[in-house]
C-alpha cells in the first residue's frame, strides 16, 4: 500500500482526494487544512484523520507521498520540507512564485530520487497528446508559427479582492490561466527562451492583469504568439487551444477537437491529404473514475503508477514545471 496524504482541501484538493480514494493500492492516512469547517466535515463524513498542522500530520502518519494543493506562495517551504523527509510530491500549479526556488526544488528532488508531478492537466488530454505526437513525427514539416490561446469568464466585473487579485498569492491571469498554455507550448514545441514583447492588461482587476499578450521565442528558435484573457464573457468556461503552422500542414486543436490539414498523402498514420478532424472521444484513453474530466484522473493515475515504478517519471515533473515558472518570469519582465 502507498500511504498518501493531502495538504489543502480546497476545490482542487478535494478533487484529488476523491480520485485518490478510488485506488485499491493507496491508503489516505491524513488530510490537512486550516479551515476547521472543512476538517470537521471530513472527520464526520469521510473517516479521514484530519489535521490543521501539516507538520504534525507528517510526523504522525508518515506518508510515502503527499498532494500539495495550497496557495502557491506556500509551495516552496512546504514542498522543500517534504522532499527533505524523502516524501514524493504531487503539487498543484503553478509550481513556485520564484523560479529560482523552483530550480532549487528540482535539484533537491533529483538528488533524492523522488517522484514529482505538478498539476498541468492539459498534457493528459487526448487531443493535446495527439498534437505532440504529430509534431514529434515531423508530419507538419518545419513549424514556423504557433499560437497558444486561452479564454474564459473568470473576472468579468470589478469585485472585492480575493487571492485572484493578489500577485503575492499567485493571483493574476499570467500565473493562474496563462501558465496552462505556456506549459503546453513548452511541452509541444520547446521551452520559452524570450519574449519579444508583452502586454499585461488589467480590465476589471486593480492589482493584477486580466489578459496576457506576448510574442514568444522558444529555445529551438520557433516563434509565435500567446493570447490569454480570463475576462472574456463570450466563453462559458475556460477554453484552451493551440495552432501550429508548418511547411507541410496546419493544425488547430482544443480540448475537444483536433483539426489538421496535410499537404501530402500519408503524412501521418490514420490521416489523409487535406483536412482531417478527430474528437476527444476518438483520442482520450478511458479512466476508472471520471471527475470533471478524464484528464484529472489520468494525471493522478500516472503519479500513482510512477510511485509503483510502472511508468517513467517524465510527465509534468518539477523540472518541466520549473521551465514554466521561468517562462512566466521572462514574460513578466518583458512587460516592464
Amino acid at each position: 500500500m502507498i500511504k498518501t496524504a493531502l495538504i489543502g482541501a480546497g476545490k482542487m484538493g478535494i478533487s484529488h482526494l476523491s480520485i485518490l480514494g478510488g485506488y485499491a493500492n493507496t491508503e489516505i492516512v491524513g488530510v490537512c487544512d486550516t479551515s476547521k469547517m472543512v476538517t470537521d466535515f471530513l472527520t464526520k463524513y469521510s473517516g479521514f484523520k484530519c489535521f490543521s498542522d501539516y507538520k504534525k500530520m507528517i510526523a504522525e502518519t508518515k506518508p510515502d507521498a503527499v498532494v500539495v494543493a495550497v496557495p502557491t506562495k506556500f509551495h516552496y517551504s512546504i514542498i522543500k520540507d517534504l522532499l527533505e523527509q524523502n516524501i514524493h510530491v504531487f503539487a498543484e500549479k503553478p509550481f513556485c512564485l520564484d523560479y529560482t526556488q523552483s530550480e532549487e526544488l528540482v535539484k533537491l528532488a533529483a538528488a533524492k530520487g523522488l517522484v514529482t508531478q505538478v498539476g498541468y492537466h492539459n498534457k493528459f488530454i487526448g487531443t493535446f497528446r495527439e498534437v505532440k505526437k504529430i509534431v514529434e513525427s515531423g508530419a507538419l514539416g518545419e513549424i514556423y508559427h504557433f499560437i497558444g490561446e486561452s479564454y474564459g469568464p473568470v473576472v468579468v466585473r470589478k469585485k472585492a479582492d480575493t487571492w485572484r487579485s493578489d500577485p503575492s498569492e499567485g493571483g493574476g491571469c499570467l500565473l493562474d490561466y496563462a501558465s496552462h498554455v505556456i506549459d503546453l507550448l513548452n511541452d509541444i514545441i520547446a521551452p520559452v527562451k524570450a519574449s519579444k514583447g508583452t502586454l499585461l492588461k488589467s480590465v476589471f482587476s486593480g492589482k493584477v492583469e486580466d489578459a496576457v499578450y506576448a510574442l514568444l521565442e522558444m529555445e529551438n528558435g520557433k516563434t509565435g504568439q500567446l493570447s490569454v484573457n480570463w475576462s472574456d464573457e463570450t466563453y462559458r468556461k475556460m477554453s484552451t487551444s493551440v495552432t501550429l503552422v508548418g511547411t507541410k500542414g496546419k493544425l488547430i486543436s482544443d480540448a475537444n477537437e483536433l483539426k489538421v490539414f496535410f499537404k501530402e498523402e500519408d503524412a501521418a498514420p490514420g490521416y489523409t491529404k487535406g483536412w482531417n478532424v478527430k474528437y476527444i472521444t476518438d483520442l482520450q484513453e478511458g479512466v476508472d473514475f471520471y471527475l470533471r474530466g478524464e484528464e484529472y484522473s489520468a494525471q493522478m493515475d500516472y503519479f500513482v503508477k510512477a510511485l509503483e515504478h510502472k511508468v517513467p517519471n517524465n510527465i509534468n515533473t518539477f523540472a518541466s514545471a520549473a521551465n514554466t515558472d521561468k517562462a512566466i518570469s521572462i514574460i513578466r519582465n518583458s512587460s516592464k
